[in-house]
């Protein structure tokens, strides 16, 4: 079992969320307090080329408009040991625990979901981003609606076949790949996307995806063979034309996504639903129960964070007057006390251990240089004078939070 980190980059880890073939996904939350997904990437014969194709889609990611349906990508480091990228955190279920705890879903809410994916898509596509990785899994359905998540990790889709395979493993889930990423052909188009929400669009109404078998190498041999038809048992004859047609095996076969989503409001409208009225019945259908109830940070967390804000701001304190008059807050940091290459009033959990790409930065939380030997040693902070009895501002606000946060264990 791998061993959950208290800190990637300048989040503060809450607890695992789930693992995969491409890595473990951690709860954590930003200096401010913001809930965010952490991936972190397995480096497994990452190559520095991949690498580079992570950050460059890594900063394309950031300009992806015009849709509610992905996760917003929010930080990233492709160049540390063990890759990282943080996006918007989104609390439900996803496709996959929905079927699997309640079961399938009725006609107009899978075309709800279809459609509501598929401007999503359109809106990734619009900045020549693909997802690539399309599966139940990487669904959300949460308070506002199917959310795509894992949106930005395409670089290692298409790193290459060496670089997908470990132990007998594709990444990618070739239960859902379209034949010619099955294949390991380089630089899959747009309609691999339209393939994948074929296959959540499928397992969302029947709770099966199109290929199965006993290991990977079985199912790619049923992906790959033109001969060989998707599974679309326990299919609604409604949706049996457009889930055909998205799982085409030719690439050119398959509608595009402005179509996908003129069927799926046809479907919705024939069973009586406007496309409001169906994407809210699938939010009612989802969220009862959903998710595992937490709203905040546990206590393990809220310690870090308390402790974090202790050390961080102990440097820069001065003893406050009982009117306050000498409180750090009224004024800058000394100069004096300030590190080379230091912003003034920078805490430890922003201060880099030098793992990082351009304004990319992986903290160490303790401000430690430990790879440029050539860098002179910072000046040691200056530590201001206390009077005898009185305590740091900083010290006095980390205990009213582990105080405060003892008397409300629920958060």
């Amino acid at each position: 079992m791998t061993e959950v980190p208290t800190q990637i980059g300048r989040y503060t880890v809450e607890r695992e969320l789930g693992a995969g073939g491409m890595g473990q996904v951690y709860l954590a939350y930003s200096p401010g307090g913001d809930p965010v997904a952490v991936k972190v990437i397995r480096n497994d014969r990452l190559d520095q080329a991949t690498r580079a194709r992570f950050e460059r889609e890594a900063l394309i990611a950031r300009t992806v408009v015009g849709t509610n349906r992905v996760a917003r990508f929010l930080d990233a480091d492709p160049y540390a040991d063990e890759p990282w990228m943080a996006v918007e955190y989104v609390p439900g279920l996803t496709v996959l625990e929905q079927v699997e705890r309640a079961g399938t879903l009725p006609v107009p809410l899978v075309a709800s979901l279809g459609a509501l994916l598929a401007e999503g898509l359109d809106a990734v596509h619009a900045v020549d981003l693909l997802h690539r990785d399309l599966k139940p899994q990487n669904v959300m359905l949460g308070e506002y609606g199917p959310i795509l998540i894992d949106f930005g990790l395409g670089a290692f889709m298409d790193a290459g076949k060496d670089t997908l395979t470990h132990d007998g493993i594709i990444i990618g889930t070739v239960r859902c790949m379209p034949p010619e990423q099955a294949l390991g052909r380089p630089r899959v188009k747009a309609p691999a996307d339209v393939y994948g929400l074929g296959t959540v669009l499928l397992y969302a109404a029947t709770g099966h995806y199109p290929y199965d078998g006993r290991g990977w190498p079985a199912i790619v041999a049923q992906v790959t063979d033109e001969t060989q038809p998707p599974d679309l048992s326990g299919l609604p004859e409604a949706l049996v034309p457009l889930v055909t047609a998205m799982l085409a095996h030719a690439p050119e076969d398959r509608p595009a996504l402005a179509e996908v989503t003129d069927q799926c409001v046809a479907l919705m409208k024939g069973a009586g639903f406007t496309p409001v009225q169906a994407r809210y019945a699938l939010i009612d259908a989802v969220t009862p129960g959903g998710g595992d109830g937490r709203t905040g940070p546990s206590p393990a967390v809220w310690e870090r964070i308390a402790i974090q804000y202790d050390d961080a701001l102990d440097v820069h304190t001065q003893v406050v007057d009982e009117d306050g008059a000498d409180s750090p807050l009224d004024r800058p940091a000394r100069p004096d006390s300030v590190g080379d290459g230091e912003q003034p009033g920078s805490s430890g959990a922003e201060r880099a251990d030098e793992a990082h790409t351009g304004s990319v930065v992986v903290s160490s939380g303790d401000g430690a240089d430990r790879t440029d030997a050539s860098r002179p040693a910072e000046r040691t902070p200056v530590e201001p004078p206390r009077r005898p009895g009185r305590k740091p501002a900083s010290q006095k606000v980390a205990e009213e939070l582990r105080a405060r946060y003892a008397m409300q264990p629920a958060l």
